[in-house]
């Protein structure tokens, strides 16, 4: 009979345990799924104010994450727009063609940069092609080489 008593004890114990396990895991669940628990809202204004390399970073966190970044065509066009600035021909060509904000960034934000450096004169006393960084030279087409001579000239 003590024998009884001392399994009884044991498997009260195992249950107890086994509750504490399964109340831990789920709280651990949700810890780690809190992003999901916001409001499609909170969620977008949070991910609204990250600048470019911070929201593919996030995008890279999670699948729910990279799916919310990767759907939310808004989240791109104020990146968009700034790249505009410098790539005012494509981004617009790149709408007119019905190419979502997302990939007209990726479409023409690394030709930006390299835009902007030639428009800004980085690159105006370069004495031959060798000179040139080539790891962040993008290729451009004759209307945007265009546009960097005659700033070009006009320095």
């Amino acid at each position: 009979m003590h024998k009884n008593s001392k399994r009884n004890n044991n498997s009260g114990v195992s249950h107890t345990e086994a509750n504490s396990v399964d109340a831990e895991k789920e709280k651990n669940e949700s810890q780690n799924n809190f992003f999901e628990l916001l409001p499609a809202e909170i969620t977008f204004k949070i991910f609204s104010q990250l600048d470019i390399r911070s929201l593919c970073r996030a995008s890279l966190t999670c699948r729910s994450w990279n799916d919310t970044i990767r759907n939310s065509d808004s989240l791109w066009k104020p990146h968009c727009m700034t790249v505009r600035a410098v790539c005012r021909r494509e981004i617009d060509d790149d709408l007119e063609s019905g190419y979502s904000w997302r990939v007209i960034l990726l479409r023409n934000y690394q030709k930006s940069k390299v835009k902007h450096e030639w428009l800004s004169g980085r690159y105006s006393n370069i004495c031959s092609p060798i000179s040139l960084p080539e790891k962040i030279m993008y290729p451009m087409d004759a209307d945007t080489w265009g546009e960097i001579l005659e700033a070009e000239l006009e320095r």
